[in-house]
């Protein structure tokens, strides 16, 4: 169990914020943001018109994707010094696909109490009404920008029994639906939720091959801050769920060098980097030739 060096060392508190109503911002939460000696925001200006709207003028710096590294030792010296922080990110619960891991690991490493405050969170708001199982599931986050490797990680999904969380950017929705589709199989029941706790809050339902329809005709759906929820395979035997490594290299080849897929099926399949290598050049030979 950790032990505290000194009462004198201060708190970090991870501070959930809204995702879009203002009125979810906990009571604790305000409480804790107006006593803190500094804030730890992954845009300032963004957070600071959220501190403006509820009255609370704090001390703030910068930590985002960028500068999180460079952040940490400042931080830490803080609190070290007995100061309390608290970390929020531009809309939900700090580090769900947002700033913040790096610091808060640190935090914990050095002995330092870390308290969560815990609020919004778009990955669980969508999952709660999805309509979807909820005692099992996994957050993928955002899925890779490219095709082929967007294609190639629902692949190794496809067989995964838990409900399954992603984001997703706007633009990439209608793509990303017909990835799944394809990938999933399109008589997969899923979930779009947008703009959730908004004015223009929207939830889609039905298999992934009808929300590919939809989506294409919808140009609404492809507005705001998305959660797609999708449902779980059915049971398979173990021996059935390795995924074939030559298939996923195959895939990635369309889009990507021969080195790089060749790192990127390792990582997805598990297999040797070395062994993958050599098959994509004979694969890409093998192209060549035909």
């Amino acid at each position: 169990m950790t032990t505290h060096a000194s009462a004198r060392i201060g708190t970090l508190y991870v501070v959930a914020t809204p995702i879009g109503n203002r009125r979810d911002l906990t009571d604790r939460a305000r409480e804790i943001l107006a006593q803190v000696d500094v804030i730890a925001a992954e845009d300032t200006r963004h957070s600071g018109t959220l501190l403006t709207m509820i009255g609370i003028a704090k001390p703030m710096i910068s930590l985002h994707e960028h500068n999180e590294e460079q952040r940490i030792a400042v931080l830490l010296s803080r609190l070290q010094a007995g100061e309390s922080v608290a970390l929020i990110s531009d809309a939900g619960t700090p580090l769900i696909s947002d700033p913040g891991f790096s610091f808060v690991r640190a935090v914990v490493s050095a002995g330092i109490k870390a308290v969560p405050i815990p609020g919004a969170c778009a990955a669980i708001a969508a999952l709660s009404v999805a309509g979807l199982p909820t005692d099992k599931f996994v957050f993928e986050g955002f899925l890779p920008a490219k095709s082929a490797a967007r294609c190639a990680q629902l692949s190794v999904l496809n067989r995964e029994t838990r409900t399954l969380v992603f984001y997703e950017a706007p633009h990439r929705v209608a793509d990303t639906l017909r990835d799944m589709s394809d990938r999933l199989g399109g008589e997969r029941q899923a979930a779009v939720a947008r703009e959730l706790t908004k004015q223009y809050e929207t939830l889609y339902h039905g298999s992934l091959a009808e929300l590919v329809a939809r989506v294409a005709t919808d140009t609404d759906m492809q507005r705001g801050e998305i959660v797609i929820v999708v449902a779980g395979a059915a049971s398979v035997a173990t021996e059935q769920v390795q995924l074939d490594a030559t298939e996923v290299l195959r895939i990635l080849l369309e889009e990507l060098p021969a080195s790089q897929a060749a790192k990127l099926a390792a990582k997805l399949t598990g297999t040797k980097r070395s062994d993958l290598y050599e098959a994509a050049i004979a694969l890409s030979d093998a192209r060549k030739r035909s």
